[in-house]
Parts: C-alpha cells; structure tokens; sequence
C-alpha cells in the first residue's frame, strides 16, 4: 500500500519536469522576441504531449545578455529556449556579443519570417517614404529615429539603406537607440521620437488602435492582413527588401537526445493548422526550418549581413 504514494509522487515529478520548459525573451516585453516566444508558448499548447512553457524577460544589449547567460552559465538546459531573429545573425555578423559565433549554439526552430517596416504617429505630417525622406533632407536634425539597437543594427541599416538610395548620408541622420520594438513605439507615442524603424508584426499590434501609419513595408510584395493597404518600398521607388527570420535557439552542451526532441517537437507543430493559425494572428509569414537545415541557413545568413555590414564599414 505504501507503493501506491510513492509512484504517484513520482508521476508527478516527471510531469513537473516535463513542463518546466521556458522561453527566453532577449528584450523587453511589447516587441518581435517577445512576439516570437510567444507564439512557440501558444502552439506548444495546442500539441498534445508537449511542455507547457513559461516567458522569461531577459533584455540588454539588444540580445547579448541573454546570449552570454545561456553560453556561459547555463549551457546545457535542456528544456531552456532563446528567441533569435535577423537582428541577432547580424549582431553576430558585425562582432556585437563579443566573440561569440554562430556554432556557439543549437539552432533549433525558425518559425516565420518577418519583414522590416516604417511607421510614423497617425498624426504625422509624413504620407508616404517621399514625404519623409524629403523632410530628412531638408533637416534631418529635427527628425528622431527610433532603432531597437544602436548604430549597425538591423533596423539603423534599414534606415540607412533606404536613405542611400535616396542620395543621403546616413551619417548626418539622428537615431535614438531603444530597447526593443516596444518601446520604440511607446517612444513615438509620447512623440520621443519621429520615426520607428521596426518589423512587420511589431506594426502589425501596434496599428491596432490606430495611433501609428506604416508609410511603407520591406518585402517583395504587400503583406497580407492587417497592412494589405500599407505600400511596398518598392512601390515607392526604393528597391529594398529585409526579410527578417523568426525562431529559437538552446545552449551549446544540450544533450543531441533532448536537442532532437525540441527539434521533433517545432516540426510536428509546425506542421499543424492550429499553428499556421497562430502565426497569421501573430504577423508572421510561412517560413519553417529546423535542425541542420536551420544551421545551415544561419551560418550563409551570418556570412551575407557580414557582406552588407562591411559596405556600411561597420565590422569590427
């Protein structure tokens, strides 16, 4: 009789490891990292058997304090993920987290693809990319740009891709670095700043109460859902696209048994409706890989914003 209690403590206990699963945001709440871990916590929920999995705000140097925690104290936890996006392969590219490379960690999951946006105040006297690339001519002094990061990141480049097309010196622009797509956009609402140069699925939410307009979205063609109506920069005369991937990573000492279940498990849920539901709501746009395929793209994706970096004269 004694037996009975003694099993059903032990159930428990598996059951209690099983679900001690937690996402890392490498940002302050409101923002893409925040999003990505997000929309992981709500398909694991949908996948029977899977873990359920708590967010953990991890912000600082727009991603480098969550990297170096998890690569130097905390290497093999096995049920402990990491968001990563396009910015994160592009910190790494130009040196940011130190010396840190990509083979540094697991790659797991990419769970959707994003793409870069700017977006003003719905009051703003700026109508479209031609309206604000001329007033940043006439005097860029009086025009704030928010950035989640600081000169090099993938939203300053944006910024500084788009302007080159335009004649202008990035240079003689003024950036305000912040932490994060949400707090860009809390900055522009207390009018901090002018300009957001963010993603998508940050304009996406943020659009929602009709505070802020997208003058002008960075992919091939005009997205679907909530910025059908938003232009392509293209559209408007500037022929830049900035895909921006979406995913989650684990540390480098993870066990390959419990790496390859993670990896299983994103594959089995991406693979779902329920998922495909999920990541529409949370603006992103189909784009799945995982285990070595993921690694693969990571290590050329890492090699190409090197590229583009270095024709800025931004690596170290």
């Amino acid at each position: 009789m004694k037996i009975l209690p003694i099993i059903f403590a032990t159930v428990l206990l598996l059951a209690g490891q099983a679900q001690a699963a937690e996402c890392i945001v490498p940002s302050k709440p409101g923002g893409a990292m925040d999003l990505t871990c997000k929309l992981a916590q709500k398909g694991l929920a949908t996948v029977p058997g899977s873990p359920s999995m708590k967010l953990v705000y991890r912000p600082g140097g727009i991603g480098a304090v969550a990297w170096h925690s998890l690569v130097s104290q905390r290497r093999a936890e096995p049920n402990t993920l990491v968001a990563f996006s396009g910015g994160s392969l592009l910190n790494l590219a130009q040196g940011k987290f130190g010396k840190a490379k990509a083979e540094d960690v697991r790659w797991v999951a990419a769970l959707g693809a994003d793409y870069g946006m700017i977006a003003v105040r719905a009051d703003s006297p700026y109508k479209s990319l031609a309206d604000l690339v001329a007033a940043l001519k006439r005097d860029p002094a009086k025009v704030l740009i928010g950035v989640s990061g600081t000169i090099g990141s993938q939203d300053w480049l944006k910024v500084a891709m788009l302007v080159r097309l335009a004649g202008l010196d990035p240079k003689v622009l003024r950036f305000v670095a912040l932490e994060g797509g949400g707090e860009s956009f809390t900055a522009m609402q207390a009018n901090f700043v002018q300009v957001v140069s963010g993603d998508a699925s940050e304009a996406s939410l943020a659009a929602a109460d009709g505070k802020i307009r997208v003058l002008a979205v960075m992919s091939e063609q005009r997205l679907p859902g909530a910025l059908a109506a938003v232009p392509t920069a293209r559209e408007q005369g500037y022929d830049l696209v900035w895909p921006v991937i979406r995913g989650v990573w684990m540390g480098p000492q993870v066990a390959d048994a419990d790496y390859q279940h993670w990896v299983s498990t994103f594959e089995r849920l991406m693979a779902t409706s329920e998922f495909a539901k999920l990541r529409a709501e949370a603006g992103l746009y189909p784009f799945s890989l995982t285990g070595q395929a993921l690694n693969q793209y990571v290590h050329k994706a890492v090699d190409d914003y090197g590229k583009r970096a270095s024709q800025l004269g931004l690596v170290r």
